[in-house]
């Protein structure tokens, strides 16, 4: 890989930071009336300062790229079919800036989609984007909606970024319907390239070993990664979280230089290979 390649494809703008236990300010008078979802509101918390002042940077990079993305909402509207049947509630929680989102709203019409995201910066640009942005957090005890409001759930370059996974995919299967849908996705550690840079000695792309610069891999950009996951870890952490595993498929990684984009796109044949990991679960 050359120092052109990212470290990563969404930082969510820290969507949590897997690190506060605050909650969300707001009255159920206020709630809506159809998810219970409250208003923005102050939280409060006891995170460390440095991961909430590095994740509110608005230097800190929140786009998905866009292959990524595209396929995503491929799956979740296969999943959901046509609105006129039955409009669903879409939560995207890490939002960023609302650009997975939008991208995926073409293949959603009719649907709700509703932006949830901790970081204000975030938010301010998810709004021009997106009717519907909610500030949440995954490890504030609850996120601001009712249990099992939703029909569907995206989940898009964040896990990567949280101190708590477990609690995160509890809190996520909370607010799911029984037989409501998981669309996640991450970096995969396995990724070809990777495999090739450990043999080498060098670390993997994704990976960070500091808040502060890039140290012994490629690329330049600090983005937060805190876990990483290869297919057979993906699969196995969010079995044991409470859902069935339907689906897992690969997609390509935006930084990945130019010459060796075909090779990219021919890996994502075998997800265990990819550069993105795509999974679809369903709540059991």
């Amino acid at each position: 890989m050359t120092t052109t390649a990212r470290p990563g494809t969404d930082t969510k703008a820290g969507t949590d930071a897997g690190t506060s236990t605050g909650t969300n300010a707001g009255t159920d008078a206020d709630a809506d009336p159809h998810t219970g979802a409250r208003p923005p509101g102050a939280t409060t918390g006891t995170a460390p300062r440095g991961l909430r002042d590095f994740y509110e940077n608005p230097a800190v990079p929140v786009a998905s790229g866009d292959a990524r993305s595209l396929r995503q909402a491929r799956m979740l509207a296969a999943a959901l079919g046509p609105a006129a049947a039955r409009p669903a509630v879409v939560l995207d929680v890490g939002c960023g800036d609302g650009t997975a989102a939008a991208t995926a709203a073409p293949l959603l019409v009719g649907h709700r989609v509703i932006g949830v995201d901790w970081s204000q910066d975030a938010l301010r640009r998810a709004r021009t984007r997106l009717t519907d942005v909610v500030r949440g957090e995954l490890t504030a005890g609850r996120l601001p909606f009712r249990s099992g409001v939703a029909d569907a759930v995206l989940f898009s370059e964040v896990i990567e970024h949280l101190v708590d996974p477990d609690s995160a995919l509890d809190e996520l299967r909370r607010v799911l319907r029984p037989g409501g849908h998981l669309m996640l996705s991450t970096p995969n550690l396995a990724a070809w390239y990777n495999r090739a840079l450990l043999l080498a000695g060098v670390q993997p792309v994704f990976s960070e070993v500091s808040l502060r610069a890039v140290h012994g891999r490629p690329g330049s950009e600090v983005v937060g990664h805190l876990r990483l996951y290869t297919a057979r870890a993906l699969r196995e952490f969010v079995t044991a979280s409470g859902f069935e595993v339907v689906r897992v498929q690969g997609a390509p990684f935006h930084g990945v230089p130019r010459p060796l984009r075909p090779l990219d796109r021919l890996a994502c044949a075998a997800p265990s290979l990819s550069s993105i990991l795509l999974l679809h679960a369903r709540r059991t």
